[in-house]
């Protein structure tokens, strides 16, 4: 008779509480925690509990020491369009937890201005803002920050809570999209390029049209590590051209 295969990983010979229980086991520890706690909770927040435990981004993120897997999906990007750089500055619209603005450091721009309605653990070479960029407050205040710079990328990864409508969810993402739109055009450098979270069938309409003629190229990139039922894409507009 031949054996029977055991899973090897979590390794089940440390407790969760042992001093010699290593990150990924206590992190394990801590997602199995959290499922085992969940009673009460609505099914969709147990799936999304359950899906990080098999989820190869989330368990890679963690060993990479990214703070979400979000982090590969500019990475990943980037790929393609070869849009952050050395040296630049770089404004980064619902930045939390933090995993583009730690891609962007370790790509070398040299000022990050971010700003979340969530709070967000310090970034070295990160200047953050917990508000909702929606209030008429929010952009004076990373124009402040930006300290008279022009930034040359402007991200955007801002999505509402979607509630299973559709096109609602869809009304809203697009309403943020604009006004993250509005504000790159009003700040972005010369050259400078914008990206951002769309959903469905991306953007459309007059604002497609408006970002082809302020932008040499506009497309749109669905990342390997966007999952694939996922509605989300992002569009990517570079080689902005400033009036």
């Amino acid at each position: 008779m031949g054996r029977t295969k055991t899973s090897i990983w979590p390794p089940r010979s440390v407790s969760c509480f042992s001093p010699f229980a290593y990150p990924a086991r206590l992190w394990f520890c801590k997602l199995m925690k959290k499922i085992k706690t969940a009673r009460g909770r609505k099914i969709s927040s147990i799936k999304w509990l359950e899906r990080q435990l098999t989820d190869p981004y989330v368990v890679k993120a963690k060993k990479e020491g990214y703070r979400s897997r979000a982090a590969y999906k500019i990475l990943e990007i980037d790929e393609k369009v070869h849009v952050l750089k050395k040296g630049q500055t770089i404004v980064d619209l619902g930045a939390a937890p933090g995993g583009w603005c730690q891609v962007a450091v370790q790509k070398g721009c040299k000022h990050v201005v971010a700003i979340d309605l969530l709070e967000m653990e310090p970034i070295e070479g990160v200047t953050f803002f917990q508000m909702d960029f929606m209030t008429d407050e929010a952009p004076e205040t990373l124009i402040t920050a930006l300290n008279g710079e022009r930034p040359d990328v402007v991200l955007s990864d801002m999505a509402h809570n979607t509630i299973g409508h559709p096109q609602t969810d869809h009304l809203k993402i697009v309403a943020l999209v604009e006004a993250a739109y509005e504000f790159a055009v009003e700040v972005l450098a010369q050259n400078g390029s914008f990206i951002a979270k769309v959903f469905q069938g991306g953007t459309e309409g007059e604002l497609l049209a408006r970002m082809k003629r302020d932008f040499k190229s506009v497309k749109h990139i669905k990342p390997p590590s966007s999952r694939k039922e996922s509605p989300e894409t992002f569009v990517v507009a570079t080689g902005f051209r400033k009036q």
